[in-house]
């Protein structure tokens, strides 16, 4: 039988597109990552070639016939109109999160994949980690009384990588997988600019009413870091399990369930609760940036 194979580009050489080109230059024998050909890459920037891939224009990547997939690797300000592009085109899209900057916008597009019959796959390492899969297996049949999750980390480009809700909605999509639907109860967000300090508070409510905070706090210097206090009736846990290193890669494995997705091999089960999640973790960051841009309300 001939393996059905298909050519990707790579679009944005930042860190993570780097890794992209790497791990589709070096597929895991069998793995269905083996279905997937690197034909080039596309960067504002003129690099001619890296490891033997060659730089090809944006155009030529939306027009060649031997492209059916784009990696978006490039800022998430640019995401939305990226994904759009090779949607367009005809292409299947595999996009870092977050896929777009506003709820509105991944709407539309996951709404245009469909309509085209295209893979839309976000990448979310943050659920591939050792440290990630241990928590969960921890958590799993808790009853959660309260608890927070406190990510610290450098500063970042507003411009680029947008609103904090967004930036850093792989702690959301923590607290939403580990503990099912939440509502929005309150959000406020305080600023130094001079010190160029940023601190996002979230306080939500489980569907059984049980009050969860995320902390979003960056500055410069700040170790790249998350803390955890989740308290059940059985007990708190303020430290990650221990875990093992996973012999995988985690954009290697993004890269097979995408490949696995492009082979029609994930269940229509697993897509529509991963697509649930997605666009349910973009709804609330967007309902947390309205809450943090309201003008204060002033008493009189």
């Amino acid at each position: 039988q001939i393996s059905k194979m298909f050519g990707t580009v790579v679009v944005g050489v930042g860190i993570a597109g780097l890794a992209r080109i790497r791990d589709l230059m070096n597929p895991i024998p069998s793995s269905p990552s083996e279905h997937l050909k690197l034909f080039g890459f596309v960067s504002r920037r003129s690099f001619g070639n890296i490891n033997d891939v060659k730089q090809i224009t944006l155009e030529d990547a939306l027009k060649s016939k031997d492209i059916h997939a784009a990696f978006i690797s490039t800022e998430n300000r640019s995401h939305e109109e990226t994904i759009r592009m090779f949607l367009e085109a005809g292409k299947h899209v595999l996009v870092e999160y977050p896929m777009a900057l506003s709820a509105k916008a991944a709407h539309e597009l996951w709404e245009m994949a469909e309509q085209k019959d295209k893979v839309l796959h976000v990448e979310h390492i943050e659920l591939l980690t050792e440290e990630y899969k241990q928590l969960k297996k921890e958590v799993a049949g808790k009853d959660l009384v309260k608890g927070t999750l406190h990510f610290t980390g450098s500063v970042l480009d507003e411009n680029k990588s947008g609103f904090p809700a967004f930036s850093g909605i792989a702690r959301l999509t923590w607290l939403i997988d580990l503990f099912g639907d939440l509502t929005v109860t309150s959000a406020t967000r305080e600023k130094q600019k001079d010190k160029n300090y940023s601190r996002m508070t979230v306080h939500f409510q489980t569907a059984n009413k049980k009050p969860l905070t995320w902390i979003e706090e960056r500055g410069p210097g700040m170790r790249r870091e998350k803390k955890i206090n989740f308290c059940f009736t059985s007990g708190c846990l303020e430290n990650f399990p221990e875990a093992p290193r996973s012999s995988v890669g985690l954009f290697m494995q993004d890269q097979n369930l995408f490949a696995k997705k492009l082979l029609g091999q994930v269940s229509k089960e697993e897509l529509a609760t991963e697509k649930w999640r997605i666009l349910r973790c973009l709804d609330l960051a967007d309902v947390i940036q309205q809450y943090c841009e309201e003008p204060e309300k002033i008493y009189s």
